[in-house]
């Protein structure tokens, strides 16, 4: 039985594409790397952008540092408020809650966006445990990051107990090397070809169907 639910931000919580891939677009015109088609940049949501923009652009390690640099100029005090809350959300943490769920954010994301986004779609208190990466570059990688909030719950030897929620194989298999099985849910930025191939424990189409499958 599980006893402890982790979530994804991006694509999972909130609809945040819009100020992820334009500042994005941003990085890349800064760099030489212009991409007109902002819709090619939705593989950007959701994964560590240092990784996706060496592999997108075909760049090396310093000019891809480089690209996260020019995309939080624009991110910080434009794209960041990009964002929505995806239907039914608050309705779901509320439920879960009140079923004596402990949840958690573990996202790929740096963890000072994470809290400004919480905040401001005011949900931050449904949340035992917050992990985003570090704006350093630190602890990107989804199994890291579901590695500290498992410490800080304190169920590093009860790992039967956690299970992830996420919208990405590499929610999927994040989780699975952290030792967790993964709930995918099919409304954010995977595709249903990505999320089946990855095998997760289920997948689910909407907020209220992921409330059912915990009831």
């Amino acid at each position: 039985m599980y006893h402890a639910i982790l979530f994804d931000l991006d694509g999972t919580l909130t609809d945040s594409g819009e100020g992820i891939m334009k500042s994005v677009q941003y990085a890349l015109e800064k760099i030489g790397k212009p991409e007109p088609d902002l819709d090619k940049l939705r593989v950007f949501v959701g994964p560590p952008l240092h990784k996706e923009f060496m592999e997108y652009a075909g760049i090396d390690e310093e000019t891809a540092r480089q690209a996260v640099a020019y995309y939080r100029e624009r991110y910080t005090p434009v794209g960041v408020y990009e964002n929505s809350l995806y239907d039914g959300i608050r309705e779901m943490l509320e439920g879960l809650k009140a079923r004596g769920y402990r949840l958690g954010v573990a996202s790929s994301k740096p963890e000072h966006f994470v809290l400004i986004v919480l905040d401001h779609f005011r949900i931050r208190e449904y949340f035992d445990v917050i992990v985003g990466s570090e704006l350093s570059g630190a602890r990107t990688n989804k199994a890291e990051v579901v590695e500290e909030a498992l410490k800080q719950l304190g169920l590093e030897d009860h790992r039967e107990q956690v299970v992830m929620v996420g919208d990405k194989e590499h929610d999927v298999f994040g989780a699975r090397k952290a030792g967790l099985e993964c709930v995918s849910v099919s409304y954010g930025y995977g595709t249903m070809e990505e999320l089946t191939n990855a095998q997760p424990l289920k997948i689910v189409g909407s907020p209220e169907e992921l409330l059912d499958f915990f009831a």
